[in-house]
This record gives structure tokens, sequence and C-alpha cells, in this order.
């Protein structure tokens, strides 16, 4: 069976693109232009994709985001954000919504099919290798995706976690940005490496204390501190 995609998008000629270039790669794709209809079909259909734009009647997509990442039937769902608002700021709030990833508009629709294909083959992945991660108080549960600080748990986006989990499993290790953008999105990275900083202030932000554990090396990217 072909992957589902609901694309929550309001602007018809935007939209018709994005239907008829995914149905032309072989997906199976539902579109509502209504946030309050969008969201319905989401928590019914369960897609494998959600294509969500960011301002829409009824209700935005940050709100949709929020209800989709907050509810155990839906949290699973990858969502990708549709938006013209391309400031650092807005991206930082889409992902701490949960989002996986975000696309400014105008898009060229080749990338963006290799992203969403990126996108999906990253949610089918298991990985049946060492689940749990302990390190400076930090523990990090892939099984579960749960993050906890000296017992406290930590609301991470599937972006932070992937990030972090990746830096943890080799500590010491320097991650160029394209390496960690691989690890989170995969296709299409080389574009994209402003969004890595993105991400890591957001993560140091929510660890607190232990924000110093993300180390910047100068010239390459990021590491886990192993001291």
């Amino acid at each position: 069976m072909q992957p589902n995609i609901l694309v929550i998008e309001d602007e018809q000629s935007i939209a018709d693109v994005i239907v008829y270039n995914l149905q032309k790669e072989g997906f199976d794709v539902h579109w509502e232009r209504d946030g309050r209809d969008g969201l319905l079909k989401a928590q019914t259909l369960i897609p494998d994709l959600c294509l969500l734009d960011l301002m829409l009647p009824g209700i935005d997509g940050l709100q949709i985001c929020r209800l989709l990442k907050s509810d155990a039937r839906t949290k699973a769902i990858p969502v990708m954000m549709l938006t013209a608002r391309s400031g650092e700021t807005d991206e930082i709030v889409g992902f701490n919504m949960g989002a996986d990833d975000y696309v400014t508009k105008p898009f060229r629709v080749q990338p963006l099919m290799h992203r969403i294909k990126a996108l999906l083959r990253r949610s089918d992945t298991v990985d049946t290798g060492k689940n749990v991660l302990q390190l400076h108080g930090i523990e990090i549960d892939r099984t579960n995706h749960a993050v906890k600080y000296n017992g406290i748990e930590l609301e991470l986006t599937p972006t932070e976690f992937r990030m972090l989990w990746t830096m943890m499993s080799q500590p010491g290790r320097p991650f160029s940005r394209n390496e960690l953008l691989e690890t989170s999105r995969g296709e299409d990275a080389n574009s994209l490496e402003r969004t890595i900083d993105v991400h890591v202030r957001a993560l140091r932000k929510k660890l607190g204390d232990t924000t110093d554990l993300i180390e910047t090396v100068r010239g390459v990217g990021y590491r886990f501190s192993r001291k």
C-alpha cells in the first residue's frame, strides 16, 4: 500500500501543485483547506505524513500540530509545516510544537518531494541496536521516545530527540551540521544547514543547567561533551 499523505492547505493553487505531484509519485493524497476539517481528518485517517500550512481558517497550523503531538493516537504522525513565514523565531516555535520539518514558501517542487520521501523513510526506520543511553545525568530511551535529566522528563521534539541521540551515542565526537541534518532529515540537507543551529539553541534551552554539554566545535558543528 502506498503511504497516505494529508495536505492541509487553504490556498487552492498551492494545494493543486502539491496534490498533483504527490499523486504523480504514487502517494494516496487527501486534501483539506480548513484547519478544523484538517484536524478531524488527521485524527480519523491517521496519515503516514501530514503537510500542514501555518495560516489556516478555523484553527491555525501551530495549534493543529500541538494537538496532534499531544494525542497518543496521532503523535507519531510526521508533520511537515508549510509556511510563508521564514523567520528563525517562527521555525523555533514550529519545532517546539513538534513539527518534524519546516518548509518556507515559495518552495521548489522536487526538493519538497525529496524531503517528503526522506521523512517517510525516517519514520519507517527501525533500529534494533541499543535503545537507552545514560550520560551526565541524562537518560535517553529510544524505545519509549523519552528523555530524562536527573529523573525529570524533558519534552523534546522528534528532531531534537534524534539529534540528541546521535550526539550522545558518540560523546566527544564532533558532528558537522550536514551530518546532523542527514540524521534528522535525510535528503536535501546541504541547503538546510542553518536549521541545525535553530534546533541546537532550542535543545540547549530545554536542557537547562546542562546546556554546556552540547559544545560548539568551531568550523565543524557540535558534539556532546565526554567530560
